[in-house]
């Protein structure tokens, strides 16, 4: 039986009968005429060269509805990167034949704008998703040509462009009326993926819950099926409000700005694909910076200093409860995951299972115990609404830089 029940106080679209594209993206096309839709895809030039990557290019050659398809390059990529980036997305055309714009995001005049916002104590911070994401938006905003915006990961190696109209579905439909949408979809191949979710985010969310009573953010967070997805699409108008962290708390932070700056009534999730797959990261269990083991660290940092800014007090003796009960309930979820597969016939390292639980109990300790010593942490990007209000130049500058980067480049 298809899957249509609802929970949380998110409302939850789901993937129900036979799937029909055409019939989306014909009805994309119509929307697009009153909200036009923009794609941006945070990239690292690595990414350029893998299998992933190539298959989302073909298949979004084939998208008709898109407005704007925004490539935002980091990972010090050099010009010759540039241009190589931008001659693999050369098939991809948006309406009225426009091509995809690639933001170089490393490239001389870029970081020269990002110096002179750190001179305007709007520090954007360190390279990173956070930043290449927050880049690309702004160009949107700058070009205003596109009321939706869209964004998803470029590593998806089973990607299909029934992805994208289901993701931008919920907010470019006016007679639905979202102004958020979240993906989810399953991560199960011959194993159960998905580890930071699984055995962290979910058994943390209930564990605070147990310990805190109820907080309605935590409410809120727990009703999303898959909180860490990078997919979501949303009203240029959140785009502007929304502050989001640089560095792997992203995902967590744009959920908790959507919670300050929308009703939930506007909020949905909707089901994308009946299987996801990407690359995995490594655990790096004994390497706090880097693999899951820092991916976990930024995460709950930024839970923790949300919940901080709604009157939570976090001090010694309350973390030492908070992790003994995460613990407890990541242990029991381990238990229900083995059976989950074993009834499926799924391969399950239970030991595994257990390490990953060790690894991320000590970096939710080190998140904790950061919060106690420096409260405020690394600052947020600054949202695009307070850089207009100090520097009302400031778009239409960024704008000039990516397209004359796009012109020298001979592109």
């Amino acid at each position: 039986m298809s899957d249509f029940h609802q929970t949380g106080v998110v409302t939850s679209l789901h993937r129900l009968g036979k799937p029909d594209l055409p019939r989306l993206e014909r009805e994309l096309l119509d929307y697009s005429e009153e909200r036009p839709i923009a794609l941006v895809l945070p990239s690292l030039f690595s990414e350029a060269r893998g299998p992933a990557l190539k298959g989302i290019v073909d298949e979004l050659s084939q998208v008709p509805y898109l407005r704007q398809c925004v490539v935002s390059l980091s990972g010090t990529a050099g010009l010759n990167e540039f241009k190589e980036m931008r001659d693999l997305f050369e098939p991809v055309r948006c309406i009225e034949g426009k091509g995809s714009v690639v933001i170089w995001n490393d490239g001389p005049r870029l970081k020269a704008l990002m110096r002179q916002l750190g001179e305007e104590g709007l520090d954007p911070g360190p390279s990173g998703k956070g930043l290449a994401t927050w880049v690309a938006y702004g160009y949107v905003l700058a070009t205003q040509e596109s009321r939706v915006v869209a964004i998803h990961d470029c590593d998806i190696r089973n990607y299909q462009r029934e992805l994208l109209a289901r993701l931008c579905y919920p907010t470019a439909n006016p007679n639905m009326n979202y102004e958020f949408a979240k993906g989810y979809y399953s991560r199960v191949t011959d194993r159960l993926h998905g580890r930071v979710t699984r055995l962290f985010m979910m058994p943390l969310l209930r564990s605070m819950k147990a310990v805190l009573g109820p907080i309605p953010l935590l409410e809120y967070l727990e009703s999303f099926r898959y909180a860490l997805a990078g997919e979501c699409s949303m009203t240029t108008d959140l785009v502007r409000a929304n502050r989001i962290p640089a560095d792997w708390g992203l995902e967590i932070g744009v959920l908790a700005e959507v919670f300050r700056n929308s009703a939930l009534k506007r909020v949905c999730q909707v089901e994308l694909v009946e299987n996801y797959e990407h690359k995995h990261r490594e655990l790096s269990e004994n390497d706090a910076n880097a693999g899951l083991h820092r991916m976990v660290v930024d995460i709950a940092s930024s839970l923790i200093r949300n919940l901080a800014s709604y009157g939570v007090e976090f001090e010694a003796g309350f973390l030492n409860t908070m992790i003994a009960s995460y613990v407890r309930t990541a242990q029991d979820a381990i238990a229900s995951f083995s059976n989950d597969a074993k009834l499926n016939g799924l391969e399950f390292d239970r030991h595994a299972e257990e390490v990953a639980v060790e690894t991320f109990s000590g970096a939710l300790r080190t998140a904790g115990l950061s919060f106690v010593r420096d409260p405020m942490g690394a600052p947020q990007i600054p949202n695009w609404s307070r850089v207009s209000s100090a520097l009302p130049s400031f778009l239409s500058e960024l704008r000039d830089a990516i397209e004359m980067d796009a012109e020298e480049a001979g592109i």
